[in-house]
C-alpha cells in the first residue's frame, strides 16, 4: 500500500515538473455534460437544465481521481441570452481542485433550422495539498509543497456552439488564463503553472434510423498546451425516445480505455445515466475500470421547447 501512494505521489510531481499542467477533468458523459467546458451551450436546452456527476477513476488504484460536478444553467426571458454556473471537486491523490464558474451566452439565429451562441465564463480554481503529504517528514521542510498549496486562481474562458436540432459543433477555451507558479518563496523554486489553456472541439449529429430508433456518433478532441491530443469517441443508439445505450473510446498518447454508456429517460423531468470504463493501456493490471454517474433534472414551465433535444 505504502508503494502504491510513493507511485501515486511520484505520478503526480512528476506531471507539475514536466510540464504536463493540471487539465479539467474528463467525463466520458462529456455531451450531456458540455456547459463545463463551453460556456456557449448556457441555455441551449431552452429550458432550466441541471446536471450533477460522479465518477470514480481507475477503481481499485489507491489515489486514483474522484470527481463530483453539479451545474445548472437556463435561457433568460429573452431567449438569445442564456446563463449558468458549475462547480467541479477532483481529487487526484494527494491534490485537490475546486472549479467554481459562472457562464454567459447569446444567440443569434443563423437560418431557419441553426443557431450560433458565443459564450464566457470566469471565475476561480482552488488548489490545496492534502495534510497527510504535507506533514509527512519527507516533505514537511520541502519549499516546494509549502509554496503551491492551498492557492486560489482566477480564470476566463470563451467558446462558440453552432447547432440545429440534430447536430452541433462546438469550439472553447475554458480556461484562457495559465496559472504561472514559478515564482517560489525564495526565487529558487523551479516548476510550472498548475493550469495550462486546453482547447476542446466537440461535435455530434443525430441519424434517424427508423421511427423509434436514432444513431447519434459525438467526438470531442482536446489540446492542452504541454500535453498530448486526447480524442474521445460515443456512438450511442436511441429507443423509444427513452433508452440511449452506446460505447466509447478514448485515447491519448499514454492512455487508452473503452466503455458502455447507459441513459434512461425516467420522465420528461428525470434522466439518469451510467457508464463504466476500462483501461487498455498498462493501467489495466491495477484497476478494475471507471464507473460515472449522471443525474438530470430539467424543469418545463413554458411551451418554448420546440423538438426534442438530444445533446
Amino acid at each position: 500500500m505504502k508503494l502504491v501512494k510513493f507511485n501515486i505521489v511520484v505520478f503526480i510531481l512528476f506531471n507539475c515538473w514536466v510540464s504536463v499542467g493540471q487539465q479539467l477533468p474528463q467525463f466520458t458523459q462529456y455531451m450531456y455534460n458540455t456547459i463545463s467546458i463551453n460556456p456557449a451551450y448556457a441555455g441551449s436546452r431552452e429550458t432550466l437544465s441541471i446536471v450533477g456527476l460522479h465518477r470514480s477513476q481507475w477503481v481499485g488504484l489507491e489515489g486514483g481521481p474522484t470527481t463530483q460536478t453539479i451545474s445548472m444553467h437556463a435561457p433568460l426571458r429573452n431567449e438569445k441570452v442564456g446563463i449558468g454556473v458549475s462547480f467541479i471537486n477532483d481529487e487526484l491523490g494527494y491534490e485537490n481542485f475546486s472549479y467554481l464558474y459562472g457562464d454567459f451566452s447569446y444567440t443569434i439565429q443563423t437560418s431557419e433550422k441553426t443557431k450560433l451562441a458565443f459564450g464566457m465564463k470566469a471565475g476561480v480554481t482552488h488548489y490545496t495539498i492534502d495534510h497527510e503529504l504535507l506533514n509527512d517528514p519527507s516533505v514537511v521542510n520541502d519549499l516546494y509543497f509549502d509554496d503551491v498549496s492551498n492557492r486560489w486562481s482566477p480564470n476566463i474562458g470563451a467558446g462558440v456552439f453552432l447547432h440545429s436540432n440534430k447536430w452541433y459543433l462546438g469550439l472553447s477555451a475554458p480556461r484562457i488564463l495559465n496559472s504561472d507558479y514559478n515564482k517560489g518563496r525564495n526565487g529558487s523554486i523551479d516548476y510550472v503553472s498548475l493550469e495550462r489553456i486546453s482547447y476542446y472541439f466537440t461535435g455530434g449529429y443525430v441519424f434517424d434510423l427508423s421511427e423509434t430508433i436514432k444513431f447519434k456518433p459525438a467526438t470531442m478532441v482536446k489540446a492542452t498546451n504541454g500535453a498530448p491530443l486526447s480524442f474521445d469517441i460515443t456512438a450511442n443508439f436511441l429507443f423509444n425516445e427513452t433508452f440511449w445505450l452506446g460505447g466509447s473510446y478514448r485515447i491519448n498518447e499514454s492512455t487508452a480505455a473503452i466503455g458502455g454508456i447507459a441513459d434512461f429517460q425516467v420522465s420528461k423531468q428525470l434522466r439518469l445515466g451510467y457508464a463504466y470504463e476500462y483501461p487498455i493501456s498498462d493501467l489495466r493490471a491495477y484497476t478494475s475500470g471507471t464507473h460515472e454517474v449522471l443525474i438530470m433534472f430539467e424543469i418545463f414551465k413554458s411551451k418554448r421547447i420546440k423538438s426534442p433535444r438530444y445533446f
